[in-house]
């Protein structure tokens, strides 16, 4: 399973951003006790922070872009290395391609070029 490391930073940067808006919430509800207290902010925390989850983990702003995988065959040259391919761009989407194609670095360089030259912005 490959990991988006952009949707997995904005949720860690979204966890820490939770502590002292619920500790916030704590501190102004510590007369009802802290079970209480604790339950309340939790449930303004899902209210709040669902949102922002979901817009990360479905948000195709986000979307992985290029995919990576070690030791593949180079579809171009042969070379058996680190593979790459792009995935998704602005004008350009191989999210669903049946038989994705993997290219060394070398290779993937070129075809990259020659996406630009088509008009791909990547």
């Amino acid at each position: 399973m490959g990991v988006n490391l952009k949707r997995y930073g904005l949720y860690l940067i979204r966890w820490q951003l939770s502590t002292p808006i619920l500790a916030g919430v704590l501190y102004l509800l510590t007369d009802l006790g802290a079970l209480t207290a604790t339950i309340i902010a939790n449930l303004i925390g899902g209210l709040i922070f669902f949102w922002v989850d979901r817009f990360i983990f479905t948000s195709e702003t986000l979307a992985a872009q290029w995919e990576v995988r070690e030791e593949v065959k180079c579809v171009d040259c042969g070379k058996v290395a680190r593979g790459y391919r792009l995935v998704r761009a602005k004008n350009y989407d191989k999210s669903n391609d049946p038989a994705p194609e993997f290219r060394c670095e070398e290779c993937s360089k070129k075809k990259s070029e020659e996406l630009k030259k088509r008009g791909v912005k990547h």
